[in-house]
């Protein structure tokens, strides 16, 4: 049995991968080890969040599925950080993980090019020592492919974690992938440990609600895909509640630390910086009386619910003690208990930009397998793989998004290139153009290349085009019309509560002042108060930006301009203060003949480019004085 392309696991990142393979026209199989789980949220129930809507944003404008799936399967839409500039806020929603599994594997059974298998992928079939051209399962099936994509997520050699407790488990009784790392190691890669964790869930009819905050949805929530209608986006929201932990929480923490997995060495993998559980907290910041929690519901049913906030690997009786410690939960029902797990991972930085293994040809690797955590970045990390899968065998040039471009590009970039010793986790402050790279805009930046890719469709694109054209001319528009300081002008300022002015500005100054909502906006502008709403308001966004973007495009098309530069065949990276031994070191075997092949080849980061780019530049001018 040959197929063009293998995707080996199916959480979220190898949704993706497979959707784009079989959507792009080739013959795709997907080998999971249970059907029933394709899709499925394996910790909190949510999607999106700072950094992470960015991705799902971006992830939609190219054509993939998470988007949709949350739109459809949606109990709370908020966004986070409304108070603060557009660049950094963040869409996120809880979702019913019953429905969203259910929509996601529908979405795979009934896609043209694509089949669904269940079974263990247990080797990879390699010819000429390096060539992957197919799998092997448990039971015995050969399958053939031109490209096989790896998202095992926490399955290879995965092993939870409760108290003084281990089980061999890909996920809470799940089976593990007991033989695939270990191929991975023979065939070169460098494969190590890495370690996540979950925390329990009550029964929802055993909360006392009644001294917590609740916290619901946004009254006009947006949906997460541009596709979606927003005129007809009114889902039925539920809410969160916060509570707290306490002293006496901690305590009972603290007291058994001596029996906590994370600090007797039964744990070796790192664990997220950013996502430490409870115990963690309460080692590193003891000075802290009180951690906030958020509980979440699963589903619409409300049956049980997901305590963010409070991961975890203590034994089952210190779990109990300490969420029965926590106000509302006194009497709390526990349905399942939180745990860590430790799985094998391959060093991101034994990638190419494509997500190709530069060791092993015809191998990608996407999720969780390149030590990154949260489903947003696997899905990301998923639809690339397929895409460049699908392009490869086509011969034709890879698609490969710069950092200035989406966030996508900044996370592939950082991982292939700057490696990392725990699990990476996405921030708005990793991306330099973030001004740029906001969520409103990523159909505008990045639909084009779905587009042309076949997974946008021209009704789509159409639309973004639209769109487009009607930002670019209310910014032509605003940037072209000065606003003067004549009577009526001062008058209208007076009586929408601005700030009057003493000499002409440009009206998309006036527009771009962080006190100017749609009602003003329509009296300023008052031939384009008709504007639809949301295009009204990223309007506005546009004008607020427009100095900062107008800056950082300049150093966008001065990056671009240096990444062109040549180097010399004889340059001396050894005399080059500032870098390295690791770089000079690369640099040396490699001798990349443009700074942006050097600013490829994985460790060299964008500070060592801007040395080298300074030295040439020195360089070049002392030949030009002795000439």
């Amino acid at each position: 049995m040959k197929y063009d392309i293998i995707v080996v696991g199916g959480g979220h990142a190898g949704i993706e991968a497979c959707l784009a393979a079989a959507r792009m026209g080739k013959n795709t199989l997907l080998i999971t080890m249970l059907v029933e789980q394709i899709g499925a949220a394996s910790c909190n129930p949510a999607v999106g969040g700072l950094a992470k809507g960015h991705l799902v944003r971006e992830l939609d404008a190219i054509g993939g599925e998470m988007g949709l799936c949350t739109d459809a399967t949606g109990i709370q839409f908020r966004i986070l950080n409304a108070s603060k500039g557009a660049a950094v806020q963040g869409s996120r929603a809880q979702i019913d993980m019953d429905k969203y599994r259910e929509y996601m594997r529908k979405v795979c059974h009934n896609t043209p090019n694509l089949e669904v298998y269940q079974d263990e992928v247990s080797t990879l079939l390699v010819k000429n020592e390096n060539e992957v051209y197919g799998v092997k399962t448990k039971l015995g099936e050969e399958f053939e492919a031109s490209k096989v994509i790896i998202t095992t997520g926490t399955f290879m050699k995965g092993l939870i974690h409760i108290g003084e407790s281990t089980y061999d488990a890909g996920r809470a009784w799940e089976l593990p992938s007991s033989t695939l790392s270990t191929q991975l190691k023979e065939l070169g890669l460098n494969v190590g440990r890495l370690k996540t964790g979950t925390p329990a869930r009550i029964d929802g009819k055993s909360i006392n609600f009644e001294n917590m905050d609740a916290h619901g949805g946004d009254v006009m929530p947006a949906p997460f895909s541009f596709r979606t209608d927003k005129s007809n986006f009114n889902p039925t929201q539920y809410p969160c509640y916060i509570t707290y932990t306490n002293l006496g929480t901690h305590d009972k923490i603290r007291s058994n630390f001596d029996r906590a997995p994370l600090f007797t060495g039964q744990i070796q993998g790192s664990g997220p910086r950013y996502c430490p559980s409870i115990e963690d907290k309460v080692n590193r910041f003891s000075e802290r009386d009180r951690h906030q929690l958020f509980l979440e519901p699963q589903t619409a049913m409300c049956t049980e619910y997901y305590i963010n906030g409070l991961s975890t690997s203590l034994p089952i009786d210190v779990q109990k003690e300490m969420i029965h410690s926590i106000s509302g939960l006194e009497n709390a029902k526990i349905i399942r208990y939180g745990y860590a797990i430790e799985y094998d991972y391959v060093d991101p930085t034994e990638l190419k930009h494509t997500l190709e293994t530069k060791k092993v040809k015809n191998l990608y690797n996407a999720g969780q397998i390149n030590a990154t955590t949260g489903y947003e970045e696997a899905a990301s990390q998923g639809l690339m793989a397929g895409i460049n899968a699908c392009l490869a065998i086509d011969e034709k040039e890879p698609f490969i998004l710069r950092r200035d471009e989406g966030y996508i590009g900044v996370l592939i970039d950082d991982l292939v290139t700057k490696g990392t010793s725990e699990p990476y986790r996405m921030f708005t402050s990793r991306a330099e153009y973030r001004l740029l790279l906001r969520e409103e805009n990523a159909d505008l930046r990045l639909s084009k290349y779905g587009h042309d890719l076949g997974l946008i469709d021209d009704e789509t694109m159409s639309k973004v085009e639209n769109k487009r054209k009607v930002l670019n001319d209310a910014v032509e528009l605003m940037s072209n019309e000065w606003f003067t300081s004549k009577k009526e002008n001062l008058d209208l300022l007076e009586s929408i509560g601005e700030d009057k002015i003493r000499d002409r500005a440009l009206l998309i100054d006036i527009v771009g002042r962080n006190t100017v909502d749609k009602e003003k906006f329509d009296k300023l502008v008052p031939s384009l108060a008709n504007t639809e709403s949301y295009l009204k308001e990223q309007i506005i966004i546009e004008a607020k930006y427009y100095r900062y973007i107008l800056k950082q495009q300049k150093q966008i098309d001065k990056m671009k301009k240096m990444l062109k530069l040549k180097i010399p065949e004889n340059f001396n990276f050894k005399g080059v203060a500032g870098l390295s031994n690791e770089v000079i070191e690369k640099l040396e075997k490699f001798k990349p003949p443009t700074l942006f092949n050097a600013s490829e080849i994985s460790g060299i980061t964008p500070s060592a480019i801007d040395i080298i780019h300074l030295n040439i530049n020195l360089k070049q001018q002392q030949e030009k004085k002795e000439k």
